[in-house]
């Protein structure tokens, strides 16, 4: 835009010659009147603003204060300023807020798939899933290559969530690829935390190059049974001890063993398994009561928050004295203690919504996913079996129409596409 000289303004809004002291009182109101004529012009009208010339942040909308004031062009200034500009600088949350409610839905699902055929969940991870969940007992050797043209059908290639059961002991879906633990009761056991870090780096390090980003461990359940996990029992030797300090210190070397060799663990089962009536895969199943838990099913929880970690999976359990709902679907254990108490800001993922628990609880798997979200959790899964496409598109489209018709606010499903972005470290801004 061509401004006016300030010699032409000044001739063009001169008044006459004024002797003495008005002459210079006159120079004094000139200067502040200056600054306002090269913003406007010698125009003494309204200042009229090119939808053209207005850079980013400038409103056009009329002004609420008169036309005639001069004043009206100030709030178009300040509208580009830093603070302003700050106001809407570029987040994760903005640029998911411009995605579809299905969109946001596929990402916080994990799709079930066997290790030996993961082209199956190829149009699931093309619709944005935001992750897959291995099955099998035996991977093949080219699981890598596999797993790396799966990862190419990711909408906008931010990466996916590949996520096994690899524990120890008789929890292993790929030792035949990434060499072999023992059960987490003998580690806890016979090694020390040094130990432990140092053996799960090794197999993590194989994990992830094979393409495997997320383990389903340490379970950090404190459970002394020196028996198999069974169908009433789904700890056992699963559990690092029934001592609370030995799992507090196994669990957070178990984790950091895993983040050594590139994979992100998932702590499980919170509150704590320990001691549970029943494995909630067969059928109901109550904790301990939710005031022993605190003192000692939680405390190795508690010390692997603190020591970073990024993700934790809430069990099926019904805890005595935080509702009667499973852990994984009560907004009490997950927001209100988890949540809110504990301090944890990762990744919130469920046990598997397929477990009949969930079932005798009164929700089908896509029930219990809206449910599931809408108590805070972030990610839900569900078993091998079935037609999983149809299960997938089922659970996204319990989702969409939750968030249609107010059951689950859209802020809340933003907030947990955000995390399972957050745990891989995408960022939507770069």
């Amino acid at each position: 835009m061509n401004l006016p000289s300030y010699r032409d303004c000044r001739r063009a809004t001169a008044p006459p010659r004024l002797p003495g002291r008005a002459r210079n009182a006159r120079r004094l109101s000139a200067v502040a009147a200056v600054g306002a004529m090269l913003l406007v012009g010698c125009d003494t009208g309204t200042p009229k603003a090119s939808p053209h010339s207005s850079g980013p942040g400038v409103s056009l909308a009329p002004s609420a204060t008169p036309s005639h004031s001069r004043s009206t062009f100030a709030p178009a200034l300040s509208a580009s300023s830093p603070s302003s500009s700050a106001a809407t600088a570029c987040t994760n949350s903005t640029k998911l807020a411009g995605w579809s409610n299905r969109r946001l839905a596929m990402l916080t699902i994990a799709v079930p798939v066997s290790e030996t055929s993961v082209s199956d969940a190829t149009s699931e991870v093309s619709a944005g899933a935001g992750g897959v969940l291995l099955f099998g007992s035996k991977a093949p050797s080219d699981l890598g290559s596999r797993l790396t043209t799966l990862k190419s059908h990711v909408p906008g290639h931010l990466g996916l969530l590949v996520m096994t059961d690899e524990e120890g002991g008789g929890i292993q879906r790929m030792s035949n690829l990434v060499g072999s633990l023992p059960w987490p009761a003998y580690m806890g056991a016979h090694w020390t935390p040094a130990q432990i870090q140092q053996n799960v780096t090794k197999v993590a390090k194989k994990m992830a190059a094979a393409q495997v980003n997320m383990d389903l461990a340490p379970v950090v359940d404190v459970d002394g049974r020196n028996v198999a996990p069974s169908k009433t029992n789904p700890d056992g030797w699963r559990s690092f001890s029934g001592n609370t300090t030995v799992v507090s210190k196994a669990g957070v070397a178990y984790m950091n063993g895993l983040r050594a060799g590139g994979v992100i663990p998932v702590v499980k089962h919170f509150p704590g398994l320990g001691g549970s009536t029943y494995n909630s895969d067969f059928g109901p199943a109550r904790t301990l009561p939710w005031s022993t838990l605190q003192k000692v099913g939680i405390p190795p929880f508690t010390a692997a928050i603190k020591a970073g970690a990024p993700a934790i999976m809430v069990s099926n359990n019904i805890v005595p004295g935080l509702g009667t709902n499973p852990a994984s679907l009560s907004p009490t254990a997950i927001s209100s203690e988890l949540r809110g108490k504990m301090g944890f800001k990762g990744l919130v993922v469920t046990d598997s919504l397929s477990a009949k628990a969930i079932s005798a609880a009164g929700f089908s798997v896509p029930a219990a996913a809206v449910q599931a979200l809408r108590s805070g959790a972030d990610m839900v899964m569900f078993d091998l079996g079935g037609n999983v496409s149809s299960q997938t598109s089922s659970i996204a489209t319990a989702i969409t129409n939750a968030v249609t018709g107010g059951h689950l606010s859209r802020s809340r499903l933003i907030d947990a596409a955000g995390h399972v972005l957050a745990v891989r470290h995408v960022n939507l801004c770069s």
